[in-house]
């Protein structure tokens, strides 16, 4: 009589800390089959004790699993970085003698690099390209991962230079893995859903170039983007929201209305803020700044430089020095452009003696800060390497902290509103240091249970639902940042305010306390608008460049129906109106009457006036709003009044 094999039983435990025993070399996908035949179809990657996993690699030890559908930002990763070796595999059909770089997935989709020696594509190339992607697709290929050591891994990939000089960046002794479909084997940790079958619904998106690793030292390579979906809605409703995106990008809104411009002379990342553009942002900072003396700040204006030393006194030096330009000489003096403004304001505290009876201080100030942002970073005005920050230190006693923060989120709240924007329904994220990087983190555990109780105990008290995000906070102090959801894309946080302990400590700033003794202040860092360069871009996207009037560049454009006869009323309007503080345009331009009224929709104004010989012999005006066709008559009294309403709206 033959023996049965007993089964070797392993142990799996579930994120709800469940344990169930399965056989050695059961894959994820056979449990999920177990759970449920929806989990198992649903299912597109695993972790196993925190290490990725593909959903056909055995378990052949007990172990911690979790497993991540489409939601999860791991199944999207999986996904799209399967799809970057669909293409790539399509490329290597269709192009041999092609080279491969990197095919990750990213964000919002996927790409790859590839070197084609002397050819180069274009954006007319990619419906060849997806077909044949369609083909391998409907193939059903296998995605089936191996080991190799680094010799084996070199052996195979001797004709890819750019794979070669990724092998020998491991270590000697680590296990390479590579993955293969078909007859297109690629260098890869993985993981990779099961079969090209899964991968049918795509679109390639455009081409580029992208220097290899992102060092302009090294070859330009061309950059392949794509994204893929698991069905064909919604891959449909992604490329509606891609090309909602391409029409609110604040790029091309900032070139068709007048806002900025970027010059490679002048430096990449370096804006050069157009008439539109500084008279929005003017605008922006007179009114902010009202605002803010309003609320009790009293405004400096300090030096775009400081010295190497300020920088080392606020521990900036250590944890941002990568973030700066590099250091000046002069004088025997080392210099940088100033990244941020704290440690300008903590030297303006400690210029002479405070007493608790002056405290809060709330020093305010427009300032222009530098920041060597990777070129690959560079966006725009939303992240640039010069911008000008809306920044703020409030210098206060302990017992001042809950009272400041809640001013702070007021003054967050109504600031918003005006511009139309109801802040509280946004997402509220207190970032929180992480216990065990000392060095990132000042290593004071009292100072920061003491930092982040406080801020937790005001959001609480205020009735706000925030999150808790572990890591996230600065170097000297917890913050609060909150993320704002714009019309397309991610997240962003604008506003923001951090509970600081630690620089006035470094800055030996005091206050003589009620007892007549020396105590050091807290300081609260906040910004309400953030950057304006980046809240302009904010601003645009969310409004696709329709801004209300308050903001507007250009509020009314004066249009005679004829040069001839009625130019000298359009310019008596015109004066009328500039007299009245409206930001006003003439177009007395010898253009055809519909030409010059299909150009003020195109640039977005407001109101267009019309001036005929009705108007002229009335005394009265009659305009267009942005986007309609039907004209309304007034007087330029009522209309003038109608414009100054809307102003002290801010509708």
């Amino acid at each position: 009589m033959r023996n049965k094999k007993t089964k070797i039983m392993i142990k799996v435990t579930f994120p709800d800390q469940s344990v169930k025993e399965f056989a050695k070399g059961t894959t994820p996908l056979q449990i999920a089959e177990s759970i449920s035949p929806r989990l198992a179809q649903d299912v597109l990657a695993a972790s196993i004790n925190g290490q990725e996993w593909d959903l056909s690699r055995p378990i052949n030890e007990d172990a911690a699993i979790k497993l991540f559908k489409w939601d999860d930002p791991e199944g999207k990763h999986a996904f799209w970085h399967s799809s970057a070796h669909l293409l790539a595999e399509a490329l290597q059909e269709l192009y041999p003698g092609i080279k491969f770089g990197i095919g990750p997935a990213i964000e919002n989709g996927f790409y790859y690099d590839i070197d084609l020696g002397d050819k180069t594509l274009t954006d007319e190339d990619l419906p060849r390209i997806e077909k044949e992607m369609k083909k391998i697709a409907k193939g059903n290929k296998r995605i089936v991962r191996h080991e190799l050591s680094k010799e084996e891994a070199l052996e195979m990939f001797k004709d890819d230079p750019y794979k070669i000089d990724l092998i020998n960046e491991f270590p000697t002794d680590e296990v390479i893995t590579c993955y293969t479909q078909g007859e297109f084997t690629d260098l890869c940790r993985g993981p990779h859903v099961a079969s090209t079958k899964e991968l049918r619904h795509f679109k390639l998106l455009k081409c580029s170039g992208a220097y290899y690793k992102g060092d302009s030292k090294n070859k330009m390579l061309q950059r392949i983007y794509g994204v893929c979906y698991q069905n064909e809605e919604d891959l449909e409703s992604h490329l509606k929201e891609l090309e909602e995106a391409k029409e609110r990008d604040h790029r091309k809104l900032g070139k068709d209305l007048g806002i900025f411009m970027l010059s490679d002379l002048v430096g990449r990342g370096l804006p050069l803020w157009l008439p539109n553009g500084y008279t929005l942002w003017r605008t922006i900072q007179n009114y902010i700044t009202e605002k803010e003396v309003e609320h009790g700040y009293k405004h400096v204006h300090t030096p775009d430089l400081g010295s190497v030393e300020l920088y080392k006194t606020s521990g900036h030096w250590d944890h941002y020095k990568d973030d700066m330009f590099p250091q000046m000489e002069l004088d025997e003096e080392a210099y940088v452009l100033r990244p941020m403004n704290c440690p300008h304001h903590m030297v303006i505290y400690g210029n002479r003696l405070h007493s608790y009876r002056d405290l809060p201080i709330r020093i305010a100030e427009i300032a222009n800060d530098f920041r060597y942002e990777a070129a690959g970073a560079v966006k725009g005005i939303e992240r640039a390497r010069s911008f000008t920050q809306n920044d703020s230190h409030i210098f206060c006693t302990p017992e001042q902290i809950e009272e400041e923060f809640k001013g702070v989120l007021d003054l967050i709240i109504e600031v918003y509103k005006d511009f139309n924007i109801d802040i509280t329904k946004h997402k509220f994220r207190l970032s929180l240091r992480d216990k065990n990087d000392k060095e990132k983190y000042f290593d004071d555990d009292e100072m920061w249970n003491r930092a982040e109780d406080a801020l937790r105990k005001v959001l609480t008290d205020l009735k706000v639902d925030f999150i808790e995000a572990e890591g996230e906070a600065a170097f000297y102090g917890p913050k609060l940042d909150i993320l704002i959801k714009p019309a397309v894309g991610n997240e962003v946080a604008i506003p923001t305010i951090q509970l600081d302990f630690l620089l006035p400590r470094r800055f030996n700033l005091t206050y003589i306390n009620e007892q007549g003794e020396k105590a050091t202040p807290v300081v609260i860092h906040r910004a309400i608008l953030g950057s304006l360069d980046r809240f302009i871009a904010f601003l645009l996207e969310e409004t696709k460049g329709n801004l209300p009037l308050w903001l507007a560049p250009v509020g009314v454009e004066v249009i005679p129906v004829s040069s001839e006869h009625h130019l000298e009323y359009a310019k008596n309007v015109y004066q009328e109106l500039l007299k009245n503080g409206i930001r006003v345009e003439l177009d007395d331009r010898n253009e055809k009457l519909g030409y010059r009224l299909r150009e003020a929709q195109t640039k977005k104004i407001n109101y267009t006036l019309i001036l005929g010989d009705n108007e002229k012999l009335d005394k009265t005006v009659s305009y267009r709003l942005h986007g309609e066709k039907e004209t309304t008559t007034v007087s330029l009294d009522e209309f003038i009044k109608l414009l100054n309403d809307e102003i002290a709206n801010k509708r």
